[in-house]
């Protein structure tokens, strides 16, 4: 087998690994396997062409692969912070520090006040922040 084809065909191998564990990690291997390749047209010397993979590696890790986690990372706000807080809800009971319930998008949350206020039932708050199945709230003043 030539070189130019075993390292494209270790390239593609890194490829294969990348789909099933998308981390960006083996994708920059393959991106210097196919560089290590064309290389291997103009050098025929292997321990260059391992030295050009390598080189190509680290220069990879530390340029390449944080522009693309960051382009294609999906850590963008999902959740209860991009569905619920901020949002208006209807007290269902009368909420203070310790106890209370809030209708939002047809369901049921208990619910506290924020500053410890007590907030009457068929009022409007505004949801401020959550901790796990709490909605922390504070009165709205229309």
């Amino acid at each position: 087998m030539v070189a130019w084809e075993l390292w494209g065909v270790v390239g593609f191998i890194f490829l294969i690994l990348e789909i099933f564990t998308p981390s960006m990690f083996f994708l920059n291997f393959a991106v210097s396997a196919f560089i290590t390749a064309v290389a291997s047209l103009f050098i025929e010397t292997t321990f260059y062409l391992i030295l050009v993979f390598a080189v190509f590696s680290l220069v990879s890790f530390v340029f390449l692969r944080p522009i693309l986690v960051r382009k294609f990372s999906k850590a963008k706000e999902t959740g209860m912070n991009s569905k619920y807080i901020g949002q208006i809800a209807k007290v269902e009971k009368e909420i203070n520090a310790h106890e209370g319930v809030i209708t939002i998008y047809g369901e049921r949350w208990e619910a506290r006040s924020e500053n410890g206020a007590v907030i009457s039932q068929g009022s409007e708050v505004k949801i401020v922040r959550n901790e796990s199945i709490i909605m922390y709230v504070e009165e709205c003043n229309n």
